[in-house]
């Protein structure tokens, strides 16, 4: 495969940029995956301290099953999420938005969060970055 040159530098510098875009591409890839990751950690973690700070001026109420059950309130949910978010690392929280705290049923809290994936070297092939969010819940069960 030889041009009328005899040289083969056109096909080693095609296999050069074909080996680069995909080393690019998969690390892009494993960036944005551990992107996701992190943030639905970042998710958790807020939504498992909100389902915890529950309000201790509102009295249980009896649930289906018979057993009395904390009555968690909108404010609670968002200042426990507030206080997970004021006792991250600054490292692992840059980038990340608290969006909603909220609780449906005043019994879970339901955190999102966002942030903006950035690919670890811009490039021709994967110009620009976009916003991801990821929701979590969580839901205090106590025993009796």
């Amino acid at each position: 495969m030889r041009d009328e040159n005899g040289s083969i530098l056109p096909l080693i510098i095609g296999g050069c940029a074909l080996a680069l875009a995909l080393i690019l591409g998969v690390s892009s890839a494993t960036s944005l995956y551990l992107e996701r990751k992190r943030l639905l950690t970042i998710a958790d973690g807020a939504a498992l301290v909100a389902a915890q700070s529950f309000d201790t001026s509102i009295p249980p109420r009896l649930t289906t099953a018979g057993a009395m059950a904390p009555v968690l309130s909108p404010s609670s949910v968002v200042t426990g999420a507030q206080l997970y978010f004021a006792n991250m690392p600054a490292q692992g929280s840059h980038s990340v938005l608290l969006v909603s705290a909220t609780s449906p049923d005043a019994r879970t809290a339901t955190i999102r969060v966002r942030s903006q994936w950035q690919p670890p070297v811009i490039s021709y092939f994967f110009p620009a970055g976009f916003a991801l969010e990821a929701t979590a819940s969580a839901r205090s069960v106590f025993a009796g």
